[in-house]
């Protein structure tokens, strides 16, 4: 099995993806783009369980950037019909895996029936402790960074906080990700060696992969490629 190739003693904690390749995938095919995010959706599924079986314990991916919203319209429509009805499929399965699901970014942009599917997610999982996926919607790192300001500011301002007292843990505290453990490693896939905005704070100190393979087609034998490639790494964090 390609898991023997991993030390257990390695296994990262905390995995973020960003999950490129929907739409070249589908292209390749002769496809519509839908059938990419749907397949897209089956890739997460797949990989959220190839992370418990490796011994990951928290899983963040980018869904829908702030960006997305300048595709076309009908690809957007598309994008939150399909992503209610997923959340709506896959809910009940994470309960009884005991898989705790968190959606983080400006979640007010989306339609109310839209948000009260992820509040009811949220809720029906929240004392799950086996897994953790966060997903990222509506998301951009430097939006987070500005609403972190911005919560400060209002604090700041209520006399809860003085300006000499900001740190780095005063802004840690007020990202989407508060009490969060930032990933250890970040994989991207179809091979853009960029982190567009994604988790921009968090992603300090992470390593980075990169791999050719379309997000379709990532399986539990790529996971494990990123894992064995990461525990070949000497993290020294800017110390010699």
């Amino acid at each position: 099995m390609p898991a023997l190739k991993l030390d257990p003693s390695k296994i990262p904690e905390h995995v973020a993806i960003i999950m490129d390749g929907n739409g070249r995938w589908a292209t390749q095919k002769g496809l519509p783009r839908t059938a990419g995010h749907k397949e897209g959706v089956e890739a997460l599924l797949r990989t959220v369980k190839a992370c418990g079986d490796v011994g990951v314990r928290m899983l963040t991916v980018y869904a829908f950037s702030t960006e997305n919203w300048e595709r076309p319209r009908d690809e957007v429509d598309f994008l939150i019909s399909f992503f209610a009805s997923t959340i709506d499929r896959v809910t009940k399965d994470l309960v009884e895996n005991e898989i705790r699901l968190r959606f983080f970014g400006r979640l007010d942009a989306f339609p109310e029936e839209v948000r009260g599917k992820m509040r009811e997610a949220m809720d029906r999982t929240k004392d799950n402790a086996k897994f953790g996926l966060n997903v990222m919607v509506n998301y951009g790192g430097r939006a987070e960074i500005v609403d972190a300001v911005s919560k400060i500011v209002q604090q700041s301002e209520k006399g809860q906080i003085k300006s000499g007292e900001i740190s780095e843990k005063v802004i840690e505290n007020n990202l989407y990700t508060a009490g969060l453990p930032d990933p250890e490693l970040l994989i991207r896939t179809a091979y853009e060696r960029r982190i567009s905005n994604f988790l921009l704070w968090q992603l300090a100190y992470t390593e980075l992969y990169f791999t050719k393979t379309l997000w379709p087609d990532f399986d539990k034998t790529k996971l494990v490629d990123a894992i064995a490639d990461f525990q070949k790494r000497n993290r020294k964090f800017g110390r010699i």
